[in-house]
């Protein structure tokens, strides 16, 4: 599949669409950005157009667009990360829909980000939370926690890329379009083949009653349309109900949402009784820290998460190097 960077560099074709947002969702379709980016954009640049009373966006120019990131920072108080994908949806505006490379796109400020320390629980609470999900999403928090994937890659688990003999789970497309391979904890292997069987019949009833296969990547649904029937590509958690897929409108099988999970996930912690502002992508931060403490090298933890940077990655060792498993400290030492 072609990455959208590499895509952008190709002139794309025309615009086949009249109004403004259904080019946006054409064109980045086109360069193959995710179903979650095509919604993130069309929500800012659909903002962006309302907050100025609905004037084109060809008539705008950098004080408007200034204007409305202002308000975005001072009014709407949106994070930084936040505050960056809306400008990044604006300059995909004007120079990949509307083909207007403007000078001063490149001069519009971006904020700068600050990165914190991440939540972590220790491997007790971890315990608590997980036992305290109900069964139905028990195994996934297992999963994440087990294996360091992030929320959405464990939803979109194929059961191709699940091999028990070689006790190993292939992470296909995961942040920046890349693949890796991670554990397949032993302690998981009943779990997750009870899961597998329980998607099985879901697969065997829908190709009984003529479900259309599930979603595919890139162009492989012109290569082999028929590769979404096979058991192979099917999700490992799907959901109960059949769905509508949003960019072809056909009804089928979907992965179970991720506010599910993170609903079923909030409850586990409230009941697990823990105060920390813990979120499904805590276990991720956990299984990482915890690794580092097991003395696990550092090059190894980063590539298991899949951090391009290890710099990424060292910000797990701020964690550990305070508190009982760190630096001792001098009240602890005066008190002695």
């Amino acid at each position: 599949m072609m990455h959208p960077e590499d895509a952008i560099k190709a002139s794309p074709p025309p615009l086949q669409s009249n109004r403004l947002l259904d080019q946006v969702r054409e064109r980045l379709r086109y360069l193959h950005y995710s179903i979650r980016t095509e919604e993130a954009y069309l929500h800012w640049i659909r903002g962006f157009i309302h907050f100025h009373d609905k004037r084109h966006p060809r008539d705008l120019r950098l004080e408007q667009i200034e204007a409305y990131l202002s308000w975005l920072a001072n009014e709407r108080r949106v994070a930084a990360s936040t505050h960056k994908q809306a400008l990044s949806a604006l300059i995909f505006l004007y120079q990949q829909v509307l083909g207007l490379d403007f000078p001063w796109l490149k001069d519009i400020g971006r904020p700068r980000s600050v990165r914190r320390l991440p939540v972590v629980m220790s491997p007790q609470e971890v315990a608590r939370v997980l036992e305290a999900l109900d069964e139905q999403h028990r195994v996934i928090g297992q999963l994440l926690y087990g294996t360091g994937m992030r929320l959405m890659e464990g939803l979109r688990l194929r059961v191709k890329d699940v091999d028990f003999q070689h006790q190993t789970i292939v992470v296909r497309e995961g942040k920046g379009g890349k693949d890796r391979a991670v554990m397949l904890p032993a302690k998981l292997v009943q779990a997750l083949s009870k899961q597998m069987s329980h998607a099985k019949l879901f697969w065997q009833d829908d190709r009984q009653t003529g479900v259309e296969g599930v979603f595919l990547p890139g162009a492989l649904d012109r290569k082999n349309p028929k590769a979404g029937l096979t058991w192979g590509w099917q999700w490992v958690f799907p959901m109960a109900q059949l769905s509508i897929d949003p960019r072809t409108g056909l009804r089928r099988r979907h992965h179970v949402q991720d506010q599910s999970f993170q609903r079923a996930f909030k409850k586990a912690v409230n009941l697990a009784g823990i105060d920390k502002p813990a979120t499904p992508h805590t276990l991720r931060h956990s299984f990482a820290t915890h690794l580092l403490q097991a003395k696990y090298d550092i090059r190894t933890v980063q590539e298991l998460l899949g951090h391009s940077d290890v710099s990424t990655t060292m910000i797990y060792t701020h964690v550990i190097k305070v508190g009982g498993a760190g630096v001792l400290s001098p009240l602890d030492a005066l008190l002695k």
